[in-house]
């Protein structure tokens, strides 16, 4: 009998769970056959493992949950890191603005507790849960592909860490001149080969590393959402840094000034670009690296999320022959997707496309694309003027960022030429203002504008986890649904597995389709406010951001607390 176990045995006994005659046998019979006295009684069918949970809760004082009861809260689950929780088992239940409530298999283990205590910098009160509980709760709320990424990422820091392998097998001097001839094998070009594998492999659209005071974090972006993995220590910023810079064409030697580039890179035969952004801060250099599948872009309206009504009208938009279009929406709200995926519709033998961007993320055949490269002088302005010059029938620029480049963007767009841009506003209607605001006069806006479209982008749910849903009165409230609009929902809510992040698993578009028929036209020759035209648009029967949200709502896409928060704005 192991000498642990006594505590529990006294506490079943003194329960009333096992007799003494049984405990008396359990012994006889453990100590031939070698065994654990409280695994024989467990083995025999004297006691069950619900029995043991309540002799442990019981002799520490603390309750018993039944974690597969709970649904637990993003919020609660963020309170402990994915590698914590994996390493001491440990699944946090409950959490308050002052401490955290956490669900253990054995209680016993004090230095554990201790530990979490440490590590969270809250008091931990405990909880008590079966080791199966456990298990499960890690697998659905932490999700088995991402732990094998944690443990893929942190052996290979492991063994750099503890010696097994050596840092100064990629000499630094062969890291400024000679990147070929380096040993592919040397332990930090493995080290980042196996993050950047590891990251496209969890769907991560980016991957951050940054250069805090006493560690060096590291970060993958999953449907939108920044999750903490297991990260190099901080003595292996140098080299990490340095090997990326080598990889993207950057100077090594300078340290004082962002930098950007490009990274190409094979991953299980496809072939991925990574966009590579390098910014100076207080604590060392902060690399961001944007993951470009040129091979798994999904170039098909009907798969960005349109609802088939607003994708025949984009589709007949997009059709027309000449007049200018824009998307609008904040960084990272899939207005680049768009553009492409508008593109690849209406690429066809007998058009001339042009593109302008900076810089160029996917290579479509068929285009002429076109690098914006300001060390030349070839900005957004130039290309364009020369781009007019090839007889273009659709010209596409990245982003109208000035008063010369709108201008000459629409200039075109009343000059035969069917243009497609981007704008960073909140809404649709808001476009034209920003671009009288930056100097374009409001005939010419009124003119040439055929449409605009706001876009964000919400987490849709996973395919093999999502179950019915009731959503609370608070949620309805602010989606301001009633009953008549609740006859044929169909919420649904993701309980999270290891196919999925938390519940969702792929992002998909809300749009808001603003068509500028005559009386817009006139509206906006008259300088009239977003808000003015907003509300006319509205009666013409344009749907707003949230209504188009609250319809996949209903349709059981998505949640309203996506919804909710990505149209915050809109009210």
């Amino acid at each position: 009998m192991a000498v642990k176990d006594d505590y529990l045995l006294d506490k079943l006994l003194e329960m009333g769970l096992v007799s003494e005659a049984d405990l008396d046998q359990a012994r006889f019979e453990a100590e031939s056959a070698g065994d654990g006295v409280l695994d024989h009684l467990q083995s025999s069918g004297v006691i069950h493992d619900d029995e043991i949970l309540l002799a442990k809760a019981a002799h520490f004082g603390v309750e018993v949950v039944s974690i597969r009861d709970l649904q637990l809260s993003d919020e609660v689950i963020q309170a402990v890191r994915r590698d914590i929780a994996r390493k001491y088992g440990a699944v946090p239940v409950f959490k308050t603005e002052d401490s955290v409530t956490i669900a253990l298999a054995d209680p016993s283990d004090l230095d554990t507790i201790d530990t979490l205590q440490h590590l969270l910098g809250v008091p931990v009160e405990l909880r008590v849960a079966s080791e199966d509980d456990i298990a499960e709760a890690l697998e659905k709320y932490y999700g088995g592909s991402e732990q094998n990424r944690d443990d893929t990422v942190s052996k290979m820091i492991q063994d750099i860490t503890e010696g097994n392998v050596d840092i100064g097998d990629m000499p630094q001097g062969a890291m400024e001149d000679d990147t070929d001839g380096l040993d592919a094998d040397a332990p930090i070009i493995k080290l980042v080969n196996t993050i950047i594998v590891e990251a496209y492999k969890s769907r991560a659209s980016d991957i951050h590393m940054e250069p805090l005071a006493r560690e060096f974090r590291l970060r993958y972006r999953i449907d939108g959402v920044l999750h903490e993995v297991s990260g190099p220590p901080k003595k292996l910023q140098a080299p990490i840094i340095s090997r990326l810079k080598i990889m993207a064409g950057m100077s090594i030697s300078e340290k004082r000034v962002p930098q950007d580039g490009r990274i190409q890179v094979s991953v299980d035969g496809k072939s991925i670009d990574l966009r590579v952004s390098c910014l100076p801060t207080n604590n060392g250099e902060s690399i961001v690296m944007r993951i470009l599948d040129k091979e798994g872009l999904k170039l098909g309206l009907d798969q960005l999320g349109f609802f088939p009504d607003d994708q025949m009208t984009f589709e007949k938009l997009i059709s027309l022959p000449d007049g200018i279009i824009l998307v609008t929406g904040p960084t990272g709200s899939g207005k680049t997707t768009t553009l492409y995926s508008s593109l690849h519709y209406i690429n066809r033998p007998d058009r001339k496309i042009i593109t302008v961007e900076d810089p160029v993320e996917y290579v479509m055949s068929g285009i002429n694309q076109v690098q914006v490269n300001k060390t030349v002088g070839l900005t957004f302005a130039e290309a364009l003027r020369s781009m007019l010059r090839q007889s273009p029938n659709v010209v596409m620029l990245g982003e109208i960022r000035d008063m010369e480049t709108a201008t000459i963007a629409i200039n075109a767009s009343l000059t035969g030429h069917l243009v497609f841009s981007t704008l960073h506003t909140n809404d649709a209607a808001s476009a034209t203002t920003r671009l009288i605001d930056i100097g374009v006069q409001p005939f010419l806006v009124a003119s040439s504008a055929r449409a605009f479209m706001a876009q964000r982008l919400v987490r849709r749910l996973c395919q093999h986890c999502k179950q019915p849903y009731q959503p609370t009165q608070s949620e309805l409230r602010t989606l301001e649904l009633d009953k008549t609009d609740l006859s044929e929902a169909n919420f649904l809510h993701g309980r999270g597995c290891s196919k999925c992040s938390n519940g969702y698993r792929g992002r998909f578009g809300i749009y808001e389709v603003f068509v500028a028929d005559d009386e817009i036209r006139k509206m906006i020759y008259d300088k009239a406010t977003a808000s003015l035209l907003k509300a006319a648009a509205i009666r013409k029967g344009m749907r707003t951001l949230r209504g188009d949200g609250i319809r996949k709502v209903l349709a059981g896409l998505t949640t309203p607390e996506e919804v909710i928060s990505a149209t915050v704005s809109d009210k």
